[in-house]
């Protein structure tokens, strides 16, 4: 008489294991840009709250860009990724995208885009 449960079988273990293992990878390919990105956005909103109303744009980018320094974020510089303009009040936008090689011939494409103004960071 044959038994009802038999258990998981070796193959449906291994499908496990390289399933899980696919989800890690993608989870260490991705996590670290996003972090970045959390990074970027919670500094551009700090010196938007602590720069004076007549800042100039090229010291909110030079302010910026020490800022990036101090958290290691070394690979992404602001000029590159951010427009700085000072009509109606002080406006940030950022846009930039992200390729990560994640394996053989795949990459993982990221596109990072939010906008700031004091007005709106300040009522916050």
């Amino acid at each position: 008489m044959r038994k009802n449960q038999q258990g998981t079988s070796y193959i449906g273990i291994l499908l496990g294991i390289i399933a899980l293992a696919f989800i890690l990878k993608i989870t260490v390919a991705v996590w670290p840009l996003y972090w970045d990105d959390h990074v970027i956005d919670q500094q551009i909103v700090e010196q938007i709250k602590n720069s004076p109303a007549d800042i100039t744009p090229s010291k909110f980018s030079s302010e910026i860009g020490k800022n990036f320094d101090m958290n290691n974020i070394r690979d992404i510089k602001f000029d590159d990724i951010a427009t700085v303009s000072t009509q109606d009040g002080l406006q940030v936008t950022k846009k930039y995208e992200v390729r990560k090689h994640f394996m053989l011939n795949i990459d993982i494409v990221l596109t990072f885009e939010k906008s700031f103004d004091k007005r709106s960071v300040e009522s916050k």
